[in-house]
């Protein structure tokens, strides 16, 4: 458990975040956890694995589920494909303590990751754009 200190900080950076900054921490903690359970399930410690893969598989669901199919239809529907193949080989990992699935799917989630670092960038660099020609420096 985090000390309240630190969850307290956590809390404020999420609420004071834009909602692309919060998609790539959601990446970042899923890919953190990917990590963990790899070198957990290396070093025989099924427990911190599980733990780390079921902490993946929340993020993952997140994810999947705050897609919003009426904004890019085809888009989110290709996401949701991937995204439930993601959480079955998951569920795979998981129960075989396979870390050759774990990098399949990291594999796989890495160019989406990529591309939405890529996306918050450039929507970042607009929004600085937008301001500086509006006049406030």
């Amino acid at each position: 458990m985090l000390p309240a200190h630190i969850a307290n900080y956590r809390a404020v950076q999420i609420r004071t975040s834009s909602p692309g900054e919060v998609l790539l921490a959601l990446y970042d903690g899923l890919f953190k956890f990917l990590q963990l359970a790899k070198h957990s399930i290396r070093n025989r410690n099924a427990g911190r694995a599980g733990e780390a893969l079921s902490r993946a598989h929340a993020i993952l669901s997140e994810l999947y589920g705050s897609l919003d199919h009426s904004q890019y239809p085809e888009l989110c529907k290709n996401l949701a494909r991937l995204y439930d193949f993601c959480l079955m080989r998951l569920t795979y990992a998981n129960r075989h303590r396979n870390v050759d699935v774990i990098d399949e799917v990291m594999r796989v989630l890495t160019p989406v990751r990529e591309a939405n670092r890529e996306a918050v960038k450039r929507v970042a660099a607009e929004a600085r754009v937008e301001v500086r020609a509006g006049g406030g420096r």
